[in-house]
């Protein structure tokens, strides 16, 4: 099957940066659309930043301008570099691969188990 594992979370003071990385292995022909996602205690998983195969991108309202996502389709491996950091910006954040697993098989999106974000006033 597909493994997706996140990386780079930790502790930063705010006005900081981070790196996260996600590495997708396993039975993987093409992988189509990679994104982040983020979800603070108490509050639903939201969408913090998508790439698309082509590398079409798409952030959150509250990340524009500070959030940037980049993949490297030869490692199947999805970055987003994160500047300029608020406490807000607190959470664990999910990788989610759109994985397509042969040229007749349609994709099927697997999630990493998270890497927890924080960020110091």
């Amino acid at each position: 099957q597909v493994q997706v594992v996140e990386s780079g979370g930790g502790l930063v003071q705010a006005g900081g940066s981070l790196r996260l990385s996600c590495a997708a292995s396993g039975r993987i022909f093409t992988i189509d659309a990679m994104a982040w996602y983020r979800q603070a205690p108490g509050e639903e998983r939201e969408l913090v930043a998508g790439i698309s195969d082509g590398g079409s991108t798409h952030f959150a309202d509250s990340v524009k301008g500070r959030f940037t996502i980049s993949r490297d389709n030869a490692k199947n491996t999805v970055y987003l570099e994160m500047n300029s950091l608020k406490p807000e910006d607190s959470a664990v954040y999910y990788c989610a691969a759109t994985v397509v697993a042969g040229p007749r098989y349609f994709g099927m999106t697997y999630w990493g188990k998270g890497t927890l974000v924080t960020v110091s006033s």
